[in-house]
């Protein structure tokens, strides 16, 4: 006795529709392929735009653009690097790290960053 899926792949065929079933099997591959290219790419790509930064940002490697949405993750995870504009409610940078300890945590904040606000590509 075969099972459903043979049968109902036999029934396909017999039907003419066994190209429906091969397109359908090569969708499902093709989506998966098309999201973990987006995935990968996206993992590699820095959002944040220096020509965009916030103008509080100190000069330096570090800094927050507009798109930061207020989250609070980049002051709580680096509190010695970031810090909030009160009357507009973003954050900025206002010291550059000077130890690895407080770069290691920048770097924790820019990948935390929800909207990819923070980037690492400002030395001046």
């Amino acid at each position: 006795m075969q099972g459903f899926k043979g049968a109902s792949e036999q029934y396909m065929r017999k039907k003419g529709l066994h190209s429906v079933l091969h397109w359908a099997n090569e969708a499902k591959e093709s989506t998966f392929a098309i999201r973990s290219l987006f995935l990968n790419l996206s993992a590699k790509i820095t959002m944040a735009d220096k020509e965009d930064k916030n103008p509080e940002n100190v000069t330096g490697t570090f800094y927050v653009d507009s798109q930061c949405i207020d989250c609070d993750l980049c002051r709580d995870t680096a509190p010695e690097n970031f810090t909030r504009e009160e009357d507009e409610g973003y954050s900025y940078v206002y010291k550059q790290p000077e130890t690895d300890e407080e770069r290691e945590q920048c770097v924790e904040a820019m990948e935390g960053c929800p909207v990819e606000a923070i980037g690492e590509d400002g030395a001046e």
